[in-house]
């Protein structure tokens, strides 16, 4: 493995690392503030803040095994785990969860699940584990962006 491949790994660990330190930051702030955090709140029952939750596990997941795949060489594992979180993976969520999500949310869901079929097809017919690690950090701003623009509430139950 080549020094840009170890530098480009350690960027997308370092931002990963520091954007959940943020993210774990601005929760404890959050309690402080009132809930005021600047994020659009989006307010769904446990199971549906858990049905997305879980998906967003399975892309930190795909992430991290797309990374170790790369740093071994094995462009064909590395394309297992993108197709993992790709749009096949998409569970079809309910239409009562659908219709609470704010149009950009699901705009960045489907585009993170389209880029990770897409990395998966690039890693497998070009094998270039720099490419690889290229599309990565730019589907990985999608969850950048996602977390800094929405929170999501659990609704308050009257």
């Amino acid at each position: 493995m080549n020094k840009i491949s170890i530098a480009i790994i350690v960027i997308l660990l370092l931002i990963i690392v520091f954007g959940a330190n943020k993210y774990l930051q601005c929760d404890a702030v959050v309690v402080a503030a009132d809930n005021d955090d600047g994020r659009t709140a989006i307010s769904l029952t446990s199971s549906e803040r858990n049905l997305i939750l879980q998906e967003m596990r399975g892309f930190l997941i795909s992430s991290q095994q797309i990374i170790k795949a790369v740093a071994g060489g094995d462009m064909a594992d590395a394309a297992v785990a993108a197709r993992k979180s790709g749009r096949a993976a998409q569970e079809e969520a309910p239409v009562a969860l659908r219709e609470k999500l704010p149009m950009q949310f699901k705009k960045l869901g489907l585009d993170t699940h389209t880029k990770f079929d897409q990395l998966a097809l690039d890693a497998e017919d070009m094998e270039d584990s720099e490419q690889t690690l290229t599309q990565l950090a730019e589907l990985m701003q999608n969850c950048v962006a996602c977390h800094a623009a929405f929170r999501l509430d659990v609704e308050k139950v009257d």
